[in-house]
């Protein structure tokens, strides 16, 4: 069974920086890509950042990009995302998620989500 677990949220002031953690276990994390999403309150859950299960390849949602940095450690079993020069829209709760066997490059669907780690970028 695949588990996510995120860490890494709290309070920082707009232009903060902060580095979300998921600890990944349940199956061989290097085989599989990974992403982000996030959820502000009372708004649907958005995509952030997906990373490929190797190489290079990544993509971010316009609203993040040049500003977060999604990355992997396959050695740790763990997926981050380096968030600079926050603003308060992006306060959410973020969550990574890890698509089923079978799903291909790039992603659309994701099957397994962690329980979220709350951001609040304050003014």
């Amino acid at each position: 069974q695949v588990q996510l677990v995120e860490s890494g949220g709290g309070l920082v002031q707009a232009g903060g920086s902060l580095r979300l953690s998921c600890a990944a276990s349940g199956r061989t994390f290097s085989n599989y890509a990974m992403g982000w999403f996030r959820q502000a309150p009372g708004k649907e859950r958005e995509f952030v950042a997906a990373i490929r299960w190797s190489g290079p390849s990544t993509y971010y949602a316009d609203s993040v990009k040049g500003r977060f940095t999604i990355s992997r450690d396959n050695a740790k079993n763990t997926l981050y995302l380096q968030m600079n020069s926050l603003k308060p829209e992006d306060t959410a709760v973020y969550y990574c998620a890890a698509p089923r066997a079978g799903r291909t490059w790039p992603i659309y669907e994701y099957d397994y989500w962690g329980q979220g780690t709350q951001v609040t970028v304050s003014s």
